[in-house]
């Protein structure tokens, strides 16, 4: 996708196993719900503007996860065809997110 960082899978794998990456799938829930990357947070791209804005202890309280950092070097958000992660992904950059990469979920 241009305009927009990507990470290979062989690079998520390494991310994902030293533990330095943090997934989020923005498709709906139902989508989400029939499948998913294995510790990706669900949440949808139509939600994502308020829930990065949220206080620290509500995105807790409403997504049992830690809200992802400012500094965060490596967020990376999916969906099934890559227009939703490269939304998201820009949504993130325009609220001073310094660290995002998007990666598209191949089909399946």
């Amino acid at each position: 996708m241009a305009g927009a960082p990507t990470v290979s899978l062989p690079e998520l794998r390494s991310l994902l196993a030293s533990g330095r990456a943090r997934l989020f799938d923005v498709r709906s829930r139902e989508e989400a719900a029939a499948g998913t990357i294995p510790g990706a947070l669900n949440i949808p791209v139509s939600e994502l503007e308020s829930a990065l804005q949220m206080e620290p202890a509500a995105f807790q309280a409403l997504y049992s996860a830690e809200k992802p950092k400012l500094e965060d070097e490596h967020l990376v958000f999916f969906c099934q065809m890559g227009k939703r992660g490269l939304q998201a992904t820009q949504l993130a950059r325009d609220l001073g997110y310094t660290g995002y990469e998007v990666w598209l979920l191949a089909g399946k």
